[in-house]
């Protein structure tokens, strides 16, 4: 039996570690698919769990599995009477490449007080680089004292772990002293030594170990080339740039970075419009080198210029960018009264400031259509109708023509307010009025108000007699109104049309399943799921993303991988209590599995992907639509907590205040 059992984790773990494996189930033996729970279950019952054999598989199969958390293993290895030398190290080795580095080093001091075992050359290198990544010099320099002492001093391993970690620390005497005594040495531990003399400061013994290498991969070059752009050698940064057999992104920043500190903007601005690929710190290095060389203008339009193309700014972004405004609004509020006057507020509406949207166009003495138009946009897409309308009417009293964009601001507005009426109303005044032909957004506006209030046959009319032909948006819309109101007969509808649209397009068949699981027809909700497996499509995951000191935190619903998974689960058990406190009932028509009872429905309401952050404002990016249940505990989270949220899900973004 043990045998058997032995091989059959021994098949499952190898399969779970096979990156081609696209089954539906993580883990198969031969034509079955089985989890590591049911193994687990099989080792328990069959009395063989603490078989060193059987354990130590069950351990790599539950490290290596994509549905178990680092979490439940760490229990199942704490019921191991005597865990194996293997299982250890499987573990470590979990720990670190999880980033959870404090926890390693609490693991490596139970392995030490109560394994029996001494350390090897296996989990050495892990536990040195744990202490790298958190900077631990006491238990790095005591982990070195236990090498020497154990007798691994000269493992070209334990040696290259060791040249990295000294390099982090800042301490190249020593990295150069463990270095200069390997035997020999791999292109990783030259490269440790290459950062550590650069971020030392220590350039040119630096490139004399560049110069002397016979082989260099692209993390070599990008760290001279980062090196001497930060030391103000642009020049030489820029030879050697030039030189590399291939570029990384790494290497456009710092080059577009090395520039702007000595004042070149010209050619950083010429490398940045060739860069094939940008990220956000791409951005963030045009953005800071504008305003460090007193060009605000421009800092402030390409920041306009990055929200556009939907970059999320960091705290560093902003930072930058209200630096540059206020050195303008110093040199001369009379500029606002131009272009720069409708940028900036395009740029704080879409930053969620709208306090500060208004208090720029407030300034603005002379106001075109731009300002007028900007403002009341911005207004709508944040749900504040009443002021919205009520600046249209009074651009209207001064004579102001509107246009067609001004218009969309406007038909926003009745949306997020529900102001039906007013929105027909609008909608006739801009063609009878202001012979202004409707576009597909105007329809699109048009139809979602008419959705949000429930009149789907008036909208499904709309859409039938439209001049255009409808996109993909506006069907999503009766889609999503459909399933909201339960009409399962113009969902169907919808639905067919977008997927004649655009065949592979997921929310459609999420919303249609979500629709019949909410009306309770389960048989469609499997055709449905059946026709997203044949055709290939998969739902992704409710993902939120927040930035906090500038580091970009990712949330996806019922993960447990995030370093700090305890703390963060610890609060979201306080907020759900307060929030039960202040009357909060789930509205579990969103919860879209066949579960039966009240309580695990709740359940899988409580695990809303978004997360409360330290900060103020807490800004939210979202992959999904914000549901109805989601959007309810934001506005009731923001008065518990007298926080100010803005969440952007993948249509619109929201004030919550």
């Amino acid at each position: 039996t043990n045998k058997r059992l032995s091989k059959m984790l021994q098949l499952t773990a190898a399969s779970s570690s096979s990156s081609s494996n696209t089954t539906l189930y993580p883990f198969q033996i031969y034509k079955n698919p089985i989890e590591p729970t049911q193994l687990l279950a099989l080792s328990l019952k069959t009395s063989t769990f603490n078989n060193p054999l059987i354990s130590t598989r069950l351990i790599t199969l539950y490290t290596h599995s994509p549905s178990i958390t680092l979490d439940q293993t760490r229990i199942i290895f704490n019921h191991i009477h005597h865990p194996t030398l293997f299982s250890w190290n499987t573990l470590i080795k979990s720990y670190v490449a999880h980033h959870r580095c404090q926890e390693t080093l609490l693991l490596f001091h139970d392995f030490m007080s109560h394994s029996g075992y001494i350390p090897d050359q296996f989990n050495l290198p892990l536990i040195i680089k744990a202490c790298g990544r958190l900077m631990a010099v006491k238990e790095g320099l005591q982990i070195h004292g236990l090498v020497l002492k154990i007798g691994f001093g000269l493992d070209l391993f334990v040696q290259g772990s060791l040249v990295s970690m000294y390099a982090k620390f800042g301490d190249v005497g020593t990295a150069r002293q463990v270095f200069d005594e390997m035997p020999e040495r791999d292109l990783v531990v030259l490269n440790a030594l290459v950062d550590g003399y650069v971020k030392a400061g220590e350039i040119e013994v630096a490139m004399g170990l560049f110069e002397g290498m016979e082989e260099r991969d692209v993390v070599t070059w990008t760290v001279m080339v980062d090196g001497l752009a930060k030391c103000g050698r642009v020049e030489d940064a820029r030879k050697l740039f030039d030189e590399m057999p291939r570029r990384n992104l790494v290497s456009w920043n710092a080059m577009v970075n090395g520039y702007m500190k000595v004042g070149e903007v010209g050619l950083a601005r010429a490398l940045f419009d060739v860069m094939e690929d940008k990220d956000v710190i791409s951005w963030n290095s045009m953005i800071a080198g504008y305003e460090y060389n007193g060009r605000c203008s421009e800092a402030v339009k390409l920041f306009i210029e990055m929200l556009n193309l939907g970059y999320v700014p960091t705290d560093s972004t902003l930072v930058s960018t209200l630096s540059a405004v206020s050195w303008l609004a110093l040199l001369s509020k009379g500029r606002l009264d131009g272009v720069l006057g409708t940028s900036l507020i395009e740029m704080y509406c879409k930053c969620g400031s709208i306090e500060s949207a208004l208090k720029v166009f407030e300034a603005i003495r002379n106001k075109k259509l731009g300002h007028w138009t900007a403002i009341i946009v911005g207004l709508g897409t944040h749900g504040q109708a009443k002021l919205a309308l009520d600046l249209f009417r009074g651009m209207l009293e001064m004579k102001i023509v509107p246009n067609a964009i001004t218009f969309i601001g406007v038909l926003n507005a009745c949306n997020h307010a529900g102001l039906v009426e007013d929105g027909r109303r609008y909608f006739n005044m801009m063609i009878h009025d202001y012979k202004i032909e409707p576009t597909v957004e105007h329809y699109g506006c048009l139809v979602d108000i008419l959705c949000r209030a429930g009149g789907l046959e008036e909208a499904k009319n709309v859409i039938e007699n439209m001049p255009m032909k409808p996109n993909k948006v506006i069907w999503m819309s009766l889609l999503s109104a459909s399933r909201i109101y339960k009409n399962v007969e113009i969902g169907e509808y919808a639905a067919q049309n977008v997927t004649e649209i655009d065949p592979n397009f997921i929310e459609s068949y999420v919303l249609l399943s979500n629709m019949y699981a909410a009306t309770g027809n389960w048989d469609k909700v499997s055709r449905v799921r059946d026709a997203m497996r044949k055709t290939g499509v998969k739902k992704d995951p409710g993902c939120s993303i927040i930035e906090y000191k500038d580091e970009v935190h990712e949330f996806i619903v019922g993960d447990k991988s995030h370093p700090q998974t305890h703390e963060i689960y610890h609060k979201l058990s306080e907020i759900r209590e307060r929030l039960k406190s202040v009357g909060y009932v789930p509205d579990k028509s969103q919860v879209l599995l066949h579960i039966e009872g009240d309580d695990e429905k709740e359940t899988e309401l409580e695990s809303h992907s978004e997360s409360l952050k330290p900060g103020i404002p807490i800004r939210i990016v979202k992959n999904l639509r914000v549901c109805n249940d989601c959007h309810s505990v934001t506005k009731l989270v923001t008065k518990i907590y007298d926080r100010e949220i803005i969440v952007r899900d993948n249509s619109r973004t929201k004030l919550v205040a």
